[in-house]
């Protein structure tokens, strides 16, 4: 890449600086936290006046006596819900539900807990899990985790089921509560990082803080996940907060869908939306992209459920990653197209399309495909200096390949690949220096909850070359157009400092 500033993405060496882990089961959207007013000696659970929009959520309760013989429950209450049970005769935990011809226990798991402890319900789609905690401890510790069983008895994802639930806890025979928390639930692990932008590509920054989505990892597979909207403090990138949720009203239904894309386009006063159909995945469904245009509102703060729509992209294969730009009067948008769900395995690699219309989702035609990579996904589109570019991650080959705006391949970034497929979310506010914002494999409680609670958030910053990189990067591939006698010289420089260097350390 002769002849490129040094402070481009490009050429400049990522390096990690911050690195996240939120694993909490609770959001920062808690609707209630109590600590008067929790008995409830005939066991019927104490409704604490109001519910979740979405089935995405969390009841901790802390428990600080139970004797023998003594109860705890906490979850959703009403016709539908379900409640995590701790029984201290039986030394179990159980999950039961409240179906239409009455109590349905889903399932139980021995455990024996010593007050005071906590216990936790959480709620992500249909998969209900219970975890406990020592009193003074701040490590959970999932001890059941339903999904089939659940769905066989009710349907939380249904409004009709949800809209009639509260949060609720409850006790019998001598326990009792010292505190009880009720409100959206938090992130297992965060992925899938995309910034928030204008439609020229500017990142949206307020008071110095990056808004960003990220896929909020839940307590089990994709379709346990949901949305999220964060900020990432630009002056201290070790801090990190979530300020907003984004959920899916869909085909009846209420989903967590995810990996996706918000432009605030402030000229015609709307927000454009993107994402994923990951909230019902399953391999003989598929994976689509649905969009909403929205205004009147903030969408990076607080709780939200946005009525989405199938975008029309020139595919038939399935498809997610959407990434939205307006480059010279045109909209593009990147994306990950999945021709197979295998087995053996998904094949999946980026593509590119755009249109003349002046709404992003009318139109769109393919511009093209590198349909030669089997595992690429992550599709950023980034300006990159004076030109736009799509990013990936490939990783059967362990890269990040950047294209030109007709797919062409031109190059890589220079930054450490970890675990799983993580995303190249590369950006730069204003003359600021580049940042890219990715994630790893890392999981939590992987044993007993499954694949898909990864996600370590990880913060790097670039450093632009050495003048001895530049002349390696040179010689290795950029200067291949070269002549060959520059390409001698070249090499012969990079002979020389390596001896000047060898020479300088045996003086000493």
């Amino acid at each position: 890449m002769i002849g490129r500033r040094a402070d481009d993405p490009l050429l400049q060496t990522f390096e990690e600086v911050a690195r996240h882990r939120p694993a909490g089961l609770l959001s920062p959207f808690v609707a209630h936290d109590r600590t008067d007013g929790l008995a409830a000696g005939d066991g019927d659970p104490v409704r604490l006046g109001s519910g979740p929009e979405a089935p995405f959520c969390a009841v901790l309760v802390d428990v600080g006596a139970a004797g023998a013989g003594s109860e705890v429950r906490c979850g959703l209450a009403g016709p539908g819900g379900v409640l995590a049970v701790h029984r201290a005769d039986e030394a179990t935990v159980s999950v039961e539900v409240a179906g239409s011809e009455g109590t349905v226990v889903a399932g139980s798991a021995p455990v024996s807990l010593v007050a005071p402890f906590r216990l936790a319900c959480v709620v992500n789609e249909n998969r209900v899990t219970v975890l406990a905690a020592d009193g003074s401890g701040e490590e959970w510790r999932p001890l059941l985790t339903l999904r089939d069983e659940v769905s066989a008895a009710t349907d939380l994802r249904d409004p009709a089921v949800l809209g009639g639930l509260q949060y609720a806890c409850g006790t019998r025979a001598g326990a009792s509560l010292t505190r009880v928390r009720a409100g959206y639930s938090g992130a297992a692990g965060l992925r899938d990082p995309q910034v928030v932008r204008h439609p020229d590509g500017r990142p949206v920054v307020r008071d110095g803080r990056l808004y960003l989505t990220a896929t909020n990892a839940g307590l089990g597979f994709f379709q346990q996940a949901h949305w999220g909207v964060w900020t990432l403090d630009l002056t201290d990138p070790t801090r990190l907060t979530q300020v907003g949720a984004l959920f899916s009203r869909r085909d009846g239904l209420l989903l967590g869908d995810h990996a996706g894309a918000v432009v605030l386009d402030e000229a015609n006063d709307r927000w454009i939306v993107l994402v994923s159909s990951w909230g019902d995945h399953t391999p003989e469904r598929g994976v689509h992209v649905r969009h909403v245009t929205v205004s009147g509102t903030d969408l990076l703060q607080g709780v939200h459920v946005l009525p989405t729509e199938r975008l029309a992209l020139p595919t038939e294969a399935s498809a997610w990653d959407p990434s939205l730009a307006r480059v010279d009067g045109r909209w593009y948008l990147a994306f990950v197209e999945c021709p197979s769900f295998g087995p053996p395995r998904y094949v999946f690699h980026p593509a590119l399309a755009r249109t003349d219309d002046d709404d992003p989702t009318r139109g769109l035609g393919l511009v093209g495909a590198d349909g030669s990579l089997e595992q690429t996904e992550g599709t950023i589109l980034q300006r990159l200096g004076d030109d736009w570019y799509v990013l990936a991650s490939d990783r059967d080959a362990a890269e990040y390949p950047v294209y030109d705006l007709r797919m062409t391949r031109v190059g890589a970034l220079r930054a450490p690949y970890g675990t799983n497929i993580p995303h190249p979310m590369v950006v730069r506010a204003g003359d600021g220096p580049w940042w890219m914002v990715t994630f790893d494999g890392t999981a939590w409680h992987e044993e007993a909850l499954g694949y898909g609670t990864h996600g370590d958030l990880i913060v790097l910053a670039g450093r632009p070359p050495s003048a001895r990189e530049t002349l390696e990067q040179a010689a290795r591939s950029g200067a291949a157009h070269l002549p060959e006698g520059v390409r001698r010289g070249l090499r012969g420089a990079l002979g020389a400092g390596r001896d000047a260097v060898r020479r300088a350390r045996e003086r000493r």
